[in-house]
């Protein structure tokens, strides 16, 4: 049976940011809405919430899946391997490998500035991904709408939460994906060295946001992981395996 795949999406955006990558995976590919983003803008943004958000998006797809998510959709992704291992047959956690001190600081700060001028927020993050991203990608990415309003509330949830401690307590296999040029990569060493299933893939050329940047590449890392997730679900019969670890 072919898995699903949950794909959790990044802070102040929406579903839409994985339109691209959804069409190539076709329609075994589930993009919800995170509280307080997309449809959902308005909502006040918990890291509860979001989990169940997405392990409800597991149920309609089947009930067990692999959950993929890039930056606050990839520490979210992170929290619901945590809440819901039986849930999760495999974690892809893209450009969510910080959480020193000196960047949880610069990010609450802009945050808080977001917050206080979401409008203007709002303008400038859909400028500086339609500078990044390829005209038809960056479109998809910004269909659903921006809102920077739900920064300050997203942040604080994601940086008092112990991803180190999320990642020791799943045994299912774990993919860190990061640019090579994402400064959300400072943690990396200390992320892999928490999974018991872990290994670290590099893209290279790429920052925080060009991760979205080539679809069929997104996909097809996407794609591969799913497979490692399949035949780790046969071998075990659904049941999460024990540490291993591999770069």
């Amino acid at each position: 049976m072919t898995l699903p795949i949950v794909l959790l999406h990044g802070i102040r955006l929406s579903r839409t940011m994985w339109e691209p990558v959804v069409i190539r995976l076709g329609p075994t590919a589930y993009a919800p809405d995170l509280p307080g983003h997309g449809r959902r803008r308005g909502e006040p943004f918990t890291l509860e919430a979001a989990t169940e958000t997405a392990a409800d998006a597991i149920d309609a797809a089947g009930g067990r899946a692999v959950v993929a998510g890039l930056s606050l959709g990839g520490y979210t992704a992170i929290a619901t391997a945590e809440r819901y291992p039986e849930k999760v047959a495999g974690l892809v956690a893209m450009g969510c490998t910080a959480r020193n001190r000196a960047m949880t600081r610069l990010y609450r700060a802009a945050a808080a500035v977001a917050g206080r001028f979401p409008r203007r927020a709002d303008a400038v993050s859909a400028y500086a991904i339609r500078r990044a991203l390829p005209h038809d990608v960056a479109e998809s990415v910004l269909s659903g709408g921006v809102g920077c309003a739900v920064l300050p509330s997203a942040v604080a949830a994601i940086t008092a939460h112990d991803q180190l401690a999320a990642l020791r307590a799943y045994a299912g296999p774990v993919w860190l994906v990061n640019g090579d040029r994402d400064p959300f990569r400072v943690d990396e060493r200390e992320f892999l060295a928490a999974c018991r299933d872990g290994r670290r893939v590099r893209l290279p050329h790429t920052g925080h946001v060009t991760t979205l940047a080539d679809p069929d590449r997104l996909a097809a890392l996407l794609a591969e992981a799913r497979h490692h997730a399949e035949a780790v679900t046969a071998d075990t019969g659904g049941k999460q395996t024990g540490p291993t670890l591999s770069s």
